[in-house]
């Protein structure tokens, strides 16, 4: 029992020190979007972690019943109350910290671009703006359609919904193309939208820099990076493009296109699949 406790203690010190140094690189070391991933892929890991601290309970006798070891046993228990009970809060204080955080990011911007002269155009970047997005493929013939709603091209020019007038991208409003500047992140926004897809994408004209990547006046798309497996199965091959009827809340209906294996594809009629070059060419992509 001693031995027991000693070691609990032990383990609850390491585990402060740990907390420590994690608050200070959430906090100074790592952007909102990366705090944002990182709580994700902490919450994926959660039910995992649950069952090893479960399973370890059980094996250091936390579910015995006999009375010889009543004391560890209750000690075990109290703990996997602490741990059902606190990780779950801390998860939920943390989103709403970061949730705070990111209102007040994006006050900073907006008071930001306020006062930004978009007449000037030497205050704006000017880079290469090459990144990666990600968009839906609807409709018959097949298009592009981003995960607001939007319809565009493979070579188009951005409008404004809200203000016509407005040329994209316009400070202080949200128009214009996004993409990612980076891969990963757009592959980590992939995991929170099944049935997306992710295109390689070039920008023009006047663009505005924002926390993972660029907003800009006009976009290319490149190429789509096709998923190496079914997006129905997740084990075989991708080896088709296949479309299936989708309802919406409001009597919205569309035609949605995803990948697939020939086993996954194999109830579906021929006018239904297109291959993957089928499918570029559909969508303007010679060069993929």
């Amino acid at each position: 029992m001693a031995n027991l406790s000693k070691d609990l203690v032990y383990a609850l010190g390491n585990l402060i020190h740990i907390h420590i140094y994690a608050q200070q690189v959430f906090n100074y070391k790592m952007s909102l979007a990366a705090k944002r991933q990182l709580l994700i892929r902490l919450v994926r890991w959660y039910p995992v972690v649950a069952l090893l601290v479960l399973l370890t309970a059980t094996l250091l006798g936390g579910f015995n019943n006999q009375e010889s070891t009543p004391g560890s046993s209750n000690l075990i228990i109290k703990g996997l109350y602490l741990f059902v009970g606190l990780v779950p809060i801390v998860f939920i204080i943390a989103f709403a910290l970061l949730g705070r955080a990111g209102i007040k990011a994006a006050k900073s911007t907006r008071d930001h671009n306020g006062k930004f002269d978009t007449n000037d155009p030497f205050n704006l970047p000017s880079e290469i703006m090459h990144g990666y997005k990600l968009a839906l493929l609807t409709g018959r013939p097949p298009q592009f359609t981003g995960l607001t709603g939007d319809t565009y091209k493979v070579d188009d020019s951005a409008k404004c919904s809200l203000v016509p007038e407005h040329v994209p991208p316009v400070a202080g409003c949200d128009c214009g193309f996004y993409a990612f500047k980076e891969l990963s992140d757009a592959q980590f926004e992939l995991t929170l939208n099944p049935g997306s897809f992710i295109f390689d994408v070039d920008m023009y004209g006047i663009g505005f820099l924002y926390q993972q990547g660029f907003r800009a006046e006009t976009q290319v798309v490149n190429k789509v990076l096709i998923p190496k497996r079914c997006m129905r199965c997740k084990i075989l091959p991708a080896k088709v493009f296949v479309t299936t009827y989708k309802m919406g809340y409001t009597n919205y209906t569309w035609w949605q296109w995803s990948v697939r294996c020939l086993v996954c594809s194999s109830s579906f009629k021929e006018e239904d699949k297109l291959s993957f070059d089928q499918m570029n060419q559909e969508l303007g992509l010679f060069n993929s």
